[in-house]
């Protein structure tokens, strides 16, 4: 059953954070809320968990995963971007953005994309989200929590807790999210960004006019 955590959206108690952390560690999947809507993540080094993850998602291999990331520091970890590329990743972080970009050999083979070794990557803007990151030290595994099936983000905790009570571990409820996914830029095509889906992140911010 998934135990659910009621957390204040900008003063999330930290003993509900550190729970939340030892879960992910021993291997749960669980939905966390961000600044586009709920998303399930899991521990990227947890080979199950992982499994679990898309099992619960309903996807394959070839669904790009995404790894919520603090800040850029660590982006460059898991990413190949050249100047121009970090520049854009400037000025869209934190924010509701996903950028598909190049893999290091930090993320394993089996989380990057299997045709093209892409990852994507995004810092969310979102106080529950950032700080149970900087508690974990580490960026999770994540995707939009989209029930199999449907195409909109689920945006009710409550919901998400008693519609997926035996293939979650946890629920941490910080309240409605916008209910819209990440705007997702795919950055490994070449020179220009390549618009895979527009959501809530604005490409004005980016100084974009994208097609």
């Amino acid at each position: 059953m998934a135990q659910l955590f009621e957390v204040h959206p900008d003063n999330p108690q930290p003993r509900f954070l550190r729970q939340v952390a030892q879960m992910l560690q021993a291997g749960g999947v669980g939905a966390i809320p961000t600044d586009s809507s709920y998303a399930l993540v899991c521990h990227l080094d947890d080979k199950a968990a992982v499994e679990a993850l898309r099992r619960v998602r309903g996807v394959d291999d070839k669904h790009h995963l995404t790894l919520l990331c603090r800040d850029l520091s660590e982006l460059a970890t898991y990413a190949m971007v050249d100047n121009r590329q970090y520049r854009l990743l400037k000025l869209a972080t934190p924010g509701a953005y996903t950028f598909i970009l190049p893999a290091t050999k930090e993320v394993p083979r089996r989380l990057s994309h299997p045709s093209r070794r892409t990852i994507g990557l995004r810092v969310p803007d979102h106080r529950v989200t950032q700080d149970l990151l900087a508690l974990f030290g580490e960026p999770l595994l994540s995707t939009t929590l989209i029930p199999p099936g449907e195409t909109e983000p689920m945006n009710d905790a409550a919901d998400v807790s008693q519609r997926l009570d035996r293939q979650l571990q946890f629920v941490l409820d910080a309240g409605a999210c916008p209910a819209q996914p990440t705007t997702v830029l795919d950055l490994s095509q070449g020179d220009e960004p390549v618009l895979v889906r527009q959501g809530r992140g604005e490409l004005a911010r980016l100084g974009l006019q994208l097609d």
